[in-house]
């Protein structure tokens, strides 16, 4: 592109020159009209036509003609640019008539550095279609470099997104091979060939780069090549100027992105045309001027892609940006306030009026107040932690103009004495027989000291707590309130007493529906409905449902109800009881209970322990225990049962359950054949804790075998049992059972003592053809005492029937003494000689009419009578008791109710 540039000549001789050059001019001018012109040549033309360059660009000088003044319209110049005689750019200069006799000048920059290839410039004038002779100007490019080959341009800087073009001149003798940029990638690649020994490659250069890009020419013997560099031009912005010390003025600006031209061509700054040294920080400072009031303020930033100029207009009196106090002290330490104070290094601030903010800070906890006065040095400081270590820091600025903060100073750090603890935190839990108060341990921030022992008052009674123990048991009658206090004491004293009445436990106060909650975020979100109840707000308790003994709480504001329950000792997987209770003027009030778990998690496999197994006809019931809370890592919704034939198709069926509390499932309708069951929990993370058991199906034949079986053993069993206990109790039994018959007892003085009895057997006839038989009776005979007995002082009476006998109680008379006689003596007479040895008729008694007596075989067994009837009946095979009053075998026998048993 070229630029044309007018002169106008300064000189006297230069203004005699022109009015000769005119008047030659009107001369021929009148020539010409005679005469005309001679082959269209137009004689007014350039003159001192002079060609430079710079770097890559051409620039082209020149005048006009005397001739051309004459001229009474524009005149057109025409340039010609010839890169290696080739045409490369055409262009045109129009001059108008009032720049005619100036000094004109035009310039363009070639795509081509100038020592790759022969540059040069053709000149010529036009007007009204007549042309002058073109005048040719070379350029002569910079100092070459000996070598016989080289790669241009050398140590040239490139603004990213342009586009370059580089020269490899191939020395005599060699071919060339290529030409590219080392490490680089640029778009639009294209190599050309200007000579026989010159080839030029061209490429968009899109990345600004660091460091200086190689460009390599490779020939058939060697590679060689030249640096060039790639970059932004400056794009600083914002430039605000200031004064720190009141005698200088220091200037800031927002620094660009980086030019990446550190090496190449870094960017250089001046201030008021005065360099900066510190260019990096983009700040700059010189010494204010003496005069006062707004100066404007220039700040100039160059590379050789371009320059940025930025203005700032200011009265820097209005903007002091005051240094750092130095030697910030606390003068006086109390335990919650400081004194401090500081110093000015700068003279001049003592005149201004100042505010100053102190920043406190105690681990990760800041806080700020501000304090004003003209040549502020000091502060005081309120409200601060007793036994505790601060930092703190200052700044300032004018009160008057606002502008910027100063900078902050040095930390300087304290430690407030110590005092007596906060009041506790108190809470409690009354379960049973007991209750438990509980307390929060007190943070350093709170103890303002170590704690020593805690004190705790109820009734008229008090106790000391260990300062390791955070709760105490009482064991008092829940059915009332107790007011305790408790207090925490360190060596400056006690704390403010914490009150909490215990609440009476009755079932209308504990008796709340208990609901599921689920967690968020790592804790619980709490909603409830406000309560009339809550004078003073509300808390909100909780601990893992298993173990409650480590409980935990907050206290919500009244106007809340709602809560975010946070702990550092939430676990996943874990059962959580919360509560939310009323504060009262009196013992808090139980509103709701919530269980829950922070997150849930799902339930290992192999929760059902003992899975059993019952075959009901074709049911069968599977059975389980109820899964225990410390394996319910999850809200357990239900249970569902699995089951499918082994030997069949494989088709899985399932029964049910929406109750949390079921033990049992039961699959209907099943075949004979061989079952897989199992049984899962469902849960809100799915089914979990699948737990299986195998087995057979019974037929009914079997079931029908094994009752019978099992029916048998049980009798059996039962049979054995009995015949186990008749056998050891057998003497009881025979004794309740079959009662021993007590042998006849003889009475009165009938019986003859001398003579031997002879046992006769007593034979009863039959008189009734019939099956039963009439048993003859025994009848008292007139006149005879009631002095009836059996055995000794027993009283029994025998009624015969056909098929057995039954005894009645007698009355209780005392027998008279009877003398048995000699068994060797004859039997006396009268007496039947069927009688047995041993058994003696009662002649009290006499047989009822039709019963006849028959006379029997005597048969003696060692003293023992023996009774039998017609049909061979043996009524009992043992003796019949006598009752003897003899201590001696000799001795006389008493008999009382003496009478004969007859079946």
């Amino acid at each position: 592109m070229g630029e044309l540039i007018h002169r106008g000549p300064t000189t006297t001789t230069g203004i005699i020159m022109t009015a000769w050059l005119l008047l030659i001019s009107l001369f021929c001018l009148s020539a010409q009209s005679t005469s005309g012109l001679e082959n269209d040549i137009l004689y007014c033309g350039p003159q001192n036509v002079a060609l430079s360059t710079s770097d890559q660009t051409l620039l082209l000088t020149w005048e006009d003609k005397p001739s051309c003044l004459a001229l009474k319209d524009v005149l057109t110049y025409e340039l010609l640019v010839l890169i290696a005689d080739k045409q490369e750019h055409y262009d045109e200069i129009v001059v108008t008539h009032d720049q005619i006799g100036s000094t004109h000048s035009w310039n363009w920059t070639s795509y081509l550095a100038l020592e790759c290839a022969a540059h040069s410039v053709r000149l010529r004038s036009r007007y009204n279609n007549q042309t002058s002779p073109w005048k040719q100007e070379k350029a002569l490019p910079g100092n070459r470099s000996p070598k016989k080959w080289q790669v241009y341009p050398r140590d040239r800087v490139f603004e990213a997104g342009s586009t370059a073009t580089f020269c490899c001149i191939v020395p005599a003798g060699e071919s060339f091979n290529n030409t590219y940029l080392s490490d680089y990638n640029g778009l639009n690649k294209s190599i050309t060939k200007i000579s026989n020994q010159t080839y030029a490659l061209t490429l968009n250069l899109n990345e600004a780069s660091d460091r200086c890009i190689d460009v390599k020419c490779r020939t058939s013997r060697t590679t060689y090549g030249a640096c060039v560099f790639v970059g932004y031009p400056p794009g600083d912005s914002d430039l605000q100027c200031e004064t720190r010390d009141l005698k200088s003025v220091e200037c800031h600006w927002t620094v660009g992105r980086d030019t990446q031209l550190s090496l190449g061509s870094p960017t250089r700054y001046k201030l008021q045309g005065r360099d900066c040294a510190e260019e990096i920080t983009g700040s700059c400072s010189h010494l204010m001027p003496d005069e006062a009031g707004e100066t404007n303020w220039t700040l100039t930033a160059r590379n050789q892609l371009g320059e940025v100029r930025l203005h700032d207009r200011a009265d820097l009196t209005t903007r002091v940006r005051m240094f750092a106090p130095e030697q910030v002290t606390a003068s006086t330490v109390n335990s919650r306030n400081v004194s401090l104070e500081w110093r000015w290094t700068v003279d001049g601030y003592n005149q201004l009026s100042l505010t100053c903010e102190v920043r406190v800070s105690h681990g990760d906890t800041s806080s700020t107040s501000e304090t004003s006065g003209v040549g502020l040095n000091a502060a005081v400081l309120t409200d601060l932690i007793p036994n505790w270590t601060y930092n703190v820091t200052v700044r300032c600025r004018t009160a008057q103009h606002w502008w910027k903060w100063g900078d902050w100073s040095k930390a300087s750090e304290f430690h407030t004495k110590g005092d007596v603890p906060d009041a506790l935190d108190v809470w409690m839990q009354a379960k049973e027989n007991q209750v438990v108060v509980v307390w929060k341990t007190l943070l350093a921030n709170q103890s303002h000291g170590q704690i020593t022992e805690y004190e705790v008052t109820w009734a008229t009674n008090k106790t000391r707590v260990a300062p390791s123990e955070r709760k105490l048991m009482f064991c008092l009658d829940t059915s009332k309130e107790h007011d305790i206090t408790v207090t925490a004491w360190n060596v400056n004293g006690s704390s403010s007493p914490s009150a909490i009445t215990t609440p009476s436990i009755s079932p209308d106060r504990t008796r709340v529906n208990t609901s599921w909650i689920t967690g968020s975020n790592g804790g619980f979100m709490l909603s409830w409905a406000s309560s009339p109840e809550a004078s003073c707000g509300y808390i909100v308790d909780w601990c893992p449902t298993l173990d409650c003994d480590a409980v935990e709480w907050i206290k919500v504001p009244a106007n809340n109800t709602n809560a975010t329950i946070f702990s550092k000792d939430f676990k996943d997987g874990l059962r959580y009881s919360l509560s939310i209770y009323a504060c009262t003027e009196g013992a808090p009030v139980l509103l709701e209970r919530r269980e829950g778990y922070v997150r849930e998690t799902i339930i290992e496999e192999k929760l059902f322990e003992s899975l059993k197994f019952e075959q009901q006809k074709t049911d069968v019931e599977i059975s389980w225990a109820p899964i225990p809370l410390r394996r319910q890592t999850v809200f357990i919704r239900g249970y569902t049962l699995y089951y499918w034939n082994q030997d069949g198709d494989g088709v899985v069926f399932n029964v049910s359950t929406d109750d949390p509390e079921a033990t049992s499932l039961t699959a209907r309708n099943l075949k004979i054949a061989s079952y897989k069951f199992t049984v899962a929990a469902r849960t809100a993370l799915g089914e979990c804790g699948n737990t299986s058991i195998d087995t057979t199906l019974n037929s009914l034949t079997d079931d029908l075998f094994k009752t019978f079986f099992v029916a048998l053993g049980l009798v059996s069993g039962l049979l054995i049992v009995t015949t186990v206990l008749c056998y050891r109790h057998w003497a009881c039994i025979k004794n309740k059972v079959y009662p021993p018959i007590p042998k006849p007892v003889l009475m009165d003085n009938w019986l003859t003592p001398a003579g031997e009895l002879t046992c006769q057997r007593l034979h009863l006839d039959l008189q009734s053809e019939a099956d039963t038989m009439n048993v003859p009776e025994l009848h008292r005979k007139p006149g005879v005492p009631v002095n009836d007995y059996v055995g000794e002082n027993v009283p029994f009476s025998f009624t015969q029937t056909p098929k057995g006998y039954y005894n009645k109680p007698l009355t209780k008379d005392k027998p008279p003494p009877l003398i048995l006689p000699s068994t060797d003596a004859p039997p006396p007479p009268g007496l039947p000689s069927s009688l047995l040895r041993g058994v003696f008729p009662n002649p009290s008694y006499n047989l009822v009419p039709g019963d006849h007596l028959s006379s029997c075989v005597p048969k003696v067994q060692e003293g023992t009578p023996v009774m039998e009837t017609s049909d061979g009946y043996q009524p009992q095979n043992q003796p019949f008791p006598l009752s003897l009053t003899a201590e001696r075998p000799d001795s006389p026998m008493s008999c009382g109710s003496a009478y004969i048993l007859v079946p």
